[in-house]
C-alpha cells in the first residue's frame, strides 16, 4: 500500500467516524482539520523538503571536493581549470585560456566537467 492511498483511507475513516454536524466555533473547526493539516505537512516534507536537502548536501560535498587542475563548468557555461583557491575558500580562480584567468565564487561552479571529449560529427554524413 503506497503512502497516498494510506492517507486517503485515513481521511475516509476520519470522515466516517466524525459526526456529520457542522463545527460550532473556530476551535472545533481547527480540531476537525488538524489531521488533514498534519498529513499535508508530512507529504510536503517527503516530497519537497527532504529531496532538496539531499541535493544541497550532495552539491556541498561536490564543491568541497574541488582541487587544483579539476576541469569544471560554471552556471554561466564557462569551462575552465581550477588554478587557485582564496584563503577563505569562497573564491576559485579558473584558467579559461592560456593567459586568461577568471575569479568566481565557489557557489557559481555547477560541477566537474566530464572527462569524455565531445564527439565530432561525421564529415561523410554531412555531405
Amino acid at each position: 500500500m503506497d503512502f497516498l492511498s494510506m492517507i486517503s483511507l485515513l481521511a475516509l475513516a476520519e470522515a466516517e467516524a466524525a459526526p456529520q454536524q457542522a463545527p460550532q466555533n473556530f476551535g472545533e473547526l481547527l480540531r476537525a482539520m488538524m489531521p488533514m493539516l498534519v498529513m499535508m505537512a508530512m507529504l510536503m516534507y517527503f516530497i519537497v523538503i527532504r529531496p532538496q536537502s539531499r541535493e544541497r548536501q550532495q552539491r556541498e560535498k561536490l564543491l568541497s571536493a574541488l582541487k587544483k587542475n579539476d576541469r569544471v563548468v560554471t552556471f554561466s557555461g564557462i569551462i575552465g581549470t581550477v588554478t587557485n583557491f582564496s584563503g577563505d575558500g569562497k573564491e576559485v580562480t579558473l584558467r579559461v585560456d592560456d593567459n586568461v584567468k577568471l575569479q568566481f565564487l565557489r557557489s557559481a561552479i555547477q560541477g566537474p566537467l566530464s572527462d569524455t571529449p565531445p564527439t565530432e560529427p561525421n564529415k561523410s554524413s554531412a555531405s
